[in-house]
């Protein structure tokens, strides 16, 4: 038999520390880092830097650069247009079985308003990690709401790449208010019962969402080039 990987919580720490620097862009896309630079950081040893980047390798968060190196990778406008058709699709499916739903769950009610309470929460000082967690809080409660487990589990590998794309127009004010603005119609929708109109404000924040970040991603390498 194969041996266990030695301390894997340390690993998982490790994972969800680097990750959040990319999501932050602490270490922005680009950025050589080294299994070194990051222990030292960290103040831990190689192993679980090493195995935590080649879980971001596999992932596509970060790519081989040199000799024992990596450097984050970039965000690729036409893959996030890709990623948010697709969660497009989800999130209305989602948030059509959440409606049917919701009159039964009173567990995934209260979830929901509760996610929407803490999101109306936000201000001009809430930092950016917590403005990521608080919109997927919002939109895994739909998914726990749906009664559907599959959706959670086909979605959440991609929640790595919204969270980097996530970052580039959560850091604009405005978006963060109209963002919930979409967020409370969806959650009147499903919270009425109304599985069309809440189908459709789903689809449409997705849109939103993904036009948004291409379109910013896309100025940005423009003014880079």
């Amino acid at each position: 038999m194969i041996p266990l990987d030695p301390l894997p919580n340390l690993i998982d720490q490790v994972y969800a520390r680097i990750l959040e620097a990319i999501t932050d862009r602490t270490l922005q896309p680009g950025q050589r880092i080294t299994q070194n630079e990051l222990a030292d950081k960290l103040g831990v040893s190689r192993q679980p830097v090493s195995h935590a980047l080649h879980l971001l390798h596999r992932q596509g968060l970060v790519a081989e650069s040199g000799r024992r190196g990596f450097e984050v990778t970039q965000l690729d406008p036409s893959r996030i247009r890709q990623l948010y058709e697709v969660r497009g699709a989800i999130d209305a499916l989602a948030a059509r079985l959440a409606a049917e739903r919701a009159k039964n769950d009173a567990a995934g009610r209260a979830r929901l308003e509760a996610a929407l309470r803490a999101g109306h929460r936000i201000t001009r000082k809430t930092s950016l990690n917590e403005l990521i967690a608080l919109d997927v809080d919002f939109h895994r409660a739909i998914y726990q709401l749906a009664g559907n487990p599959v959706i959670e589990a086909t979605i959440a590998p991609q929640w790595p790449h919204m969270r980097r794309s996530m970052a580039t127009v959560l850091s604009e004010l405005d978006y963060r208010e109209s963002a919930w603005a979409e967020h409370a119609t969806i959650a009147k929708h499903i919270l009425a019962g109304e599985t069309a109109a809440a189908e459709r404000a789903a689809l449409a924040h997705a849109q939103n969402a993904g036009r948004m970040t291409e379109e910013r991603l896309r100025a940005t390498e423009e003014t880079a080039a």
